[in-house]
């Protein structure tokens, strides 16, 4: 299904009837939904694990990326077994220096400039001797991060839906006490069909109250009712993923109306059984009712595709435009924790991006 072409699409679709696409690893982004291990590059999750003998399943191996579904609960279990190996490659504090470095090399690479990345320090604590070793950890490496490669960092702590709501509200007060140190965030992870969301609300108040930006997943796994749980109870600014909000028109009103931003990761909704194939991901019914849009990777070393890629796989599947492409690079800072003074000067990148006609060839027919 095509999007139906809006007004300030009409004057590219013009330049595209002559010339091909743009670019898209220049158009400038924000990437708001990428979780810290499964942000890992292949090559380095291969180096790391002969470095120390640990053996990996095959699916990590000779037929990555892995084929994946979680349209039950054994097919989450797989998918979670996977990245717990990946997570065990992680040694020292240079393999996670490493991690947060390659990261930020990739999204620079596919036109990123500010990146939120999800990690859930509960999961990597009794390595790095604690909750608060490791958050310290990953702002250290996040800093020089953005010296190396001038991408702009910040983090978002995620809770684990399987783990107790005490757990949760530990974590959410460690967010808060990392607010003025590049903690932006506090989220909720894993499998939404485990687990009570309403139990988690306590935490989500903790960090609500701190003026923390709440990011709970909702609306992949499953449906609408899910959604309005994760704005009911946990008062969401924006969903993980939230995509199946698609399926019933007036919470996608509300949805709409709240300014809620939905960080929607197509490669992974269809690798995961969400959706058969990518013309079936509803970004286009999405964009049509107004919906804030962020695309995202969400975790590359399972799915195997990077920022850049999101965009591209939705301009083939659903026939998008520059201008419909350059506005979800603008919803992706929007809907971002970033200064409003530096994504002023990114968003009038996009502009640039989409006036230059630099990187266009001409089209044979």
């Amino acid at each position: 299904m095509s999007v139906p072409p809006q007004p300030y699409e009409r004057e590219a679709r013009e330049v595209e009837v002559t010339l091909g696409p743009r670019s898209l690893a220049t158009l400038p982004k924000a990437h708001l939904h990428l979780h810290f291990t499964g942000s890992m590059r292949h090559g380095t999750l291969l180096e790391l694990a002969e470095r120390d003998g640990i053996a990996l399943p095959d699916s990590l191996v000779d037929e990555w990326p892995p084929q994946l579904s979680a349209a039950d609960e054994k097919g989450w279990f797989r998918f979670q077994r996977l990245y717990d190996v990946a997570r065990s490659v992680l040694r020292t504090p240079d393999d996670v220096r490493r991690l947060v470095r390659e990261t930020a090399e990739d999204d620079v690479r596919d036109g990123g400039r500010w990146l939120e990345i999800q990690v859930d320090p509960s999961g990597y604590a009794a390595r790095f001797g604690g909750i608060t070793e490791f958050t310290d950890l990953v702002l250290d490496c996040v800093r020089d991060a953005t010296e190396r490669t001038g991408l702009q960092i910040a983090v978002v702590i995620a809770a684990n839906r399987t783990r107790h709501p005490l757990d949760a509200r530990t974590l959410a007060r460690l967010a808060v006490q990392y607010a003025d140190r590049g903690v932006v965030g506090f989220g909720l992870s894993n499998d939404e069909r485990r687990g009570r969301t309403e139990d988690f609300a306590a935490a989500f108040a903790i960090a609500e109250r701190a003026g923390l930006l709440l990011a709970p997943h909702g609306g992949e796994l499953r449906g609408p009712e899910h959604v309005r749980t994760c704005l009911d109870h946990l008062h969401a600014d924006r969903l993980g993923h939230g995509v199946r909000a698609a399926e019933d028109p007036e919470l996608l009103d509300r949805i709409v109306q709240a300014g809620v931003a939905l960080e929607v990761c197509p490669v992974s909704n269809v690798a995961l059984g969400v959706y058969s194939d990518l013309t079936s991901v509803p970004l286009p019914q999405l964009l049509s009712a107004g919906a804030t849009v962020a695309l995202g990777a969400d975790d590359p070393l399972l799915f195997g595709s990077q920022l850049a890629s999101q965009y591209a796989t939705m301009r083939a599947a659903h026939e998008l435009g520059d201008a419909t492409l350059a506005e979800l690079a603008r919803m992706s800072f929007r809907a971002s924790r970033a200064p409003a003074d530096q994504a002023a000067v990114w968003l009038a990148e996009i502009d640039a991006w989409l006036a230059s006609r630099d990187g266009l060839e001409p089209v044979t027919n």
